[in-house]
């Protein structure tokens, strides 16, 4: 892992793995560190911000999608803009699973960014390479 990754709390690091697994902001409480998991909403949004500002994550909203073969699915949208995510973090129903708990389409995902894949995966040394202007290694 990266020295970014290395320098992240147990929670940050828990919003960069549900990023890389596409996880709908509510699995984030299953793998925050003990003592946040009892925090409010109100309380978690400035870690998962600091991450956004960073330009390791982003936050979308989950939409429709169609496979190749016909089958119906979801996946990523759009962004949500920098500027609209205090507003939207702060309402305490987006942290929550959807009624049913299956239909996500509408609810906040997070993916990384390119820059967040470096941090999740990019060991030290791969890291010096890259600063050095090589390509890891």
């Amino acid at each position: 892992m990266s020295r970014a990754w290395e320098s992240l709390t147990e929670s940050q690091r828990a919003f960069m793995i549900n990023a890389f697994e596409i996880d709908i902001l509510p699995g984030i409480w299953g793998d925050l560190a003990e003592e946040d998991k009892e925090l409010p909403a109100a309380e978690l949004a400035p870690v998962l911000l600091d991450l956004v500002d960073r330009g390791w994550i982003e936050v979308r909203r989950v939409v429709p999608w169609v496979a190749p073969d016909g089958t119906p699915g979801f996946q990523p949208g759009g962004a949500v803009p920098r500027e609209a995510l205090p507003e939207v973090l702060a309402d305490p129903a987006e942290w929550e699973y959807p009624e049913g708990g299956t239909d996500w389409i509408g609810a906040l995902t997070l993916t990384e960014t390119p820059e967040g894949w470096r941090v999740n995966r990019i060991s030290p040394e791969e890291e010096a390479g890259w600063a050095r202007g090589g390509q890891g290694g």
